[in-house]
């Protein structure tokens, strides 16, 4: 895989699009990467796809506590190592007799310098850093990206890729819940007699009023 880096601030000439459409989002890169060689077995102009990392995130992994001796350590053996380099390039123009004691008065002077370095740096920290670590910024979503005029083939292609993007894509929409039925209401009460009354009872489905009580 060819990676291109820039330092401006404008699209970089090559890994833009004129008219994106997005193919399928994929939680890990190999994922993205396995539907793009799809495309590129199916003779699809791969040319014109894109995979763009997003939601970055940094990660930092914490590797292990940070003393004086191991910062002394690691300044010491980068200061031979660095001492050697440049002792074996002057002694390639040294004298046959001198070329030994250049190379070791380097790896000396190297040494001395990087572990002086080294403890300087460290000891500006103030303790705050004890630790050492490696980071990484990471993408957490790849998307998959085409010209507009190839999406609608490229989708075609993907609907055979087994977990591919193009498998939901077509998948049939499910059909709605029938709504919930209302329980059927009370029929209203009839309004009760006042204290010592008659209580009259409710009408029934069917029931017609009697006549009038004459000694009333």
């Amino acid at each position: 895989m060819t990676s291109i880096s820039s330092t401006g601030r404008g699209p970089v000439s090559g890994l833009t699009l004129e008219y994106p459409m997005s193919l399928g989002v994929f939680d890990k890169y190999e994922d993205a990467q396995k539907a793009v060689d799809f495309l590129s077995d199916r003779e699809f102009p791969v040319e014109n796809c894109m995979i763009v990392g997003t939601d970055l995130r940094q990660v930092e992994r914490v590797t292990g506590r940070l003393t004086t001796g191991r910062v002394a350590l690691a300044g010491l053996v980068t200061g031979i190592w660095m001492g050697l380099f440049v002792g074996l390039i002057f002694a390639l123009f040294a004298p046959s007799g001198d070329a030994f004691t250049t190379v070791l008065w380097s790896m000396l002077f190297g040494a001395v310098f990087a572990l002086v370095w080294a403890l300087l740096g460290h000891a500006l920290t103030r303790g705050r850093r004890d630790f050492t670590s490696v980071s990484q910024v990471i993408a957490t979503r790849y998307e998959v990206l085409t010209e507009h005029k190839f999406a609608q083939r490229a989708r075609d292609l993907l609907v055979e890729l087994p977990g591919g993007p193009g498998s939901l894509t077509h998948r049939p929409p499910t059909p709605s819940q029938p709504p919930a039925q209302q329980p059927p209401s009370a029929p209203p009460q009839q309004p009760s007699a006042g204290p010592g009354g008659p209580q009259t009872p409710p009408a029934g489905p069917g029931h017609r009023p009697g006549p009038p009580d004459p000694q009333g």
